[in-house]
């Protein structure tokens, strides 16, 4: 298991060198004059060229691209061009917005999901499973952008007055206050240090802020505005995963095991969780694994809509302000993610599966 495990991870470099080339190839491929997207239309050619010369951006750019790989290596990500502050803290500072965001939406999917794709697989071929599987089939077909409108306008607009109105943007109501768990606990953090970007970058997750220091108003509030983004960001990976759940399911129900299962005595969902559900996780791990990180990307659209300050927004402005060092270390954040998620379903179908071996 260790040797595969590492041998992963040897085999994944490569491929995180070559994203990390072609994102910088591309971005720099992109029309449009960093110069003038950061300082304005106005600004002189004078002003642009000591704009290039001081960020680096008049070498050639197999020169830029050996620099910055250079630096990666030594964990600097650059200076924002539009922001003026490292890619480092910038990731401190919104990469857990787009977390909470990702992680709430994939639980909301896979709570309501796997239920719904049992459900329709057991009762195959009836009213419910007909419902289940055009419900789903309309989830999948909607978009992200279009369902956080909508999603909005119902539970903000129509609603607002009633026990279900929901807010429309942000991740906290202004006035709540969210003081971090290192000053709840009286802990003394060295300044511009590790352990304090640390801290900074769990503080920043408010919910398990929230529950480390007690903050319960913290927690509910920030909840409360999690659910409309997660709702829009999770309708599609909910969608996939009910019918990928009903179609494992169907072909499990049909093995020979499930029969003998039956013809002991025992009771159906006995049948149906313990011995079908557990052999039709193998596909489902692969799904939910992808999705996961599909969410990252799909929250461009999501955090845009409702007004996040997250990975995905600040992605967003950095693609328009021709930001190269933050659309560079984002990207190669997020196929991290698909690496390590890549990883964990791998070892994940030896756990389910112990047929399956890991050499």
């Amino acid at each position: 298991m260790i040797t595969y495990i590492l041998r992963r991870f040897l085999s994944s470099i490569p491929v995180l060198i070559g994203i990390l080339f072609a994102t910088f190839t591309l971005a720099r491929l992109l029309p449009g004059d960093p110069c003038r997207a950061v300082l304005g239309e106005r600004a002189t050619d004078a002003i642009c060229n000591e704009f290039l010369h001081r960020h680096g951006l008049d070498r050639p750019i197999p020169v830029q691209f050996a620099v910055y790989v250079n630096e990666i290596a030594h964990g600097d990500f650059g200076v924002s061009l539009r922001y003026s502050e490292t890619v480092g803290q910038l990731l401190v500072e919104r990469l857990p917005t787009t977390i909470e965001l990702t992680l709430f939406a994939l639980i909301l999917s896979i709570v309501i999901g796997i239920p719904l794709g049992i459900i329709s697989a057991v009762r195959h071929n009836s009213w419910v499973d007909v419902l289940t599987m055009t419900w789903a089939n309309i989830g999948v077909s909607m978009p992200v952008f279009w369902l956080g409108l909508m999603l909005a306008f119902v539970f903000s607009l129509l609603l607002k007055g009633t026990p279900l109105w929901l807010p429309p943007s942000g991740r906290l109501t202004a006035g709540i206050l969210a003081p971090t768990f290192a000053q709840v606990w009286g802990l003394k953090v060295p300044a511009q240090s590790s352990l304090a970007a640390a801290v900074e970058f769990i503080s920043r997750l408010n919910i398990l802020n929230a529950i480390l220091t007690g903050n319960w108003s913290l927690l509910g509030d920030a909840l409360k505005h999690l659910i409309l983004p997660s709702m829009a960001l999770g309708t599609i990976p909910m969608a996939l995963i009910a019918r990928m759940t009903r179609s494992s399911m169907l072909d499990v129900l049909d093995q020979d095991f499930i029969r003998t299962a039956r013809a002991k005595g025992l009771s159906k969902n006995k049948v149906v969780l313990k011995h079908a559900f557990r052999n039709a996780l193998l596909p489902l791990a692969t799904v939910i694994g992808l999705e996961l990180g599909g969410l990252l990307g799909g929250a461009v659209l999501t955090e845009t809509v409702f007004n996040l300050s997250g990975m995905g927004r600040t992605l967003y402005d950095a693609i328009t302000a021709r930001d190269y060092g933050i659309v560079q270390a984002f990207t190669v954040v997020i196929a991290v993610f698909f690496v390590i998620l890549n990883l964990i379903v791998d070892i994940s179908y030896a756990y389910l599966d112990p047929r399956v071996q890991l050499k």
